[in-house]
């Protein structure tokens, strides 16, 4: 059985979605409505409530087809590996970073942003982490669960401080002394 009405355009969705990521990453979560993204989309606010129920479920709907974790190719290493992972940490944040971090805030009290935002960063780095551990053992150097599981609090926390608070880049002998300070006597590979 068909629904009433015309069929939702996959066009003006990708322009809708656009339109507030654009005004997520220059602007902020705090000057997101619908009656600006119509204005930007040169569409009616009707467009947008036909898709998403709330600008928050948009924002989910943005966020969570994010690729904001990068999957570094094997560098022969965990440490190398966890260098490469962290390797968008020597260049500013990118526009789908800046629209993320303009959530991080407002995510504590709102289930889909939360939602976008696990999507996006914390399911991504959870996968990512298990795969440089799986690529450890592989090489000998097994990392034991419960010391994955402090790796990925303490990455996830890094990344949340990055976009938070993180005003300019850092270089790459900063981040590599990171990996070699804070992160691998977690992990206690030698």
């Amino acid at each position: 059985m068909k629904s009433p009405g015309r069929p939702l355009s996959a066009e003006l969705s990708e322009q809708l979605v656009a339109v507030a990521v654009d005004i997520l990453a220059d602007e902020g979560w705090g000057r997101l409505n619908s009656d600006r993204v119509a204005a930007r989309a040169r569409a009616g606010k009707a467009g947008i409530y036909r898709r998403w129920p709330t600008m928050a479920a948009l924002v989910r709907h943005a966020v969570g087809g994010f690729d904001l974790v990068p999957r570094p190719a094997d560098q022969g290493s965990l440490r190398d590996d966890l260098v490469a992972l962290l390797q968008p940490w020597t260049r500013p944040l990118d526009k789908q970073e800046r629209a993320a971090a303009s959530l991080v805030g407002a995510a504590r009290h709102d289930e889909d942003l939360r939602a976008g935002l696990q999507d996006a960063v914390v399911e991504p780095l959870t996968t990512v982490l298990a795969e440089l551990a799986h690529r450890s053992a592989e090489r000998g150097q097994p990392v034991a669960g419960p010391r994955l599981e402090l790796l990925g609090t303490l990455v996830q926390a890094l990344w949340w401080e990055r976009y938070t608070a993180f005003a300019v880049p850092m270089s790459a002998d900063e981040v590599a002394d990171l990996v070699d300070t804070v992160l691998l006597p977690v992990v206690a590979v030698g």
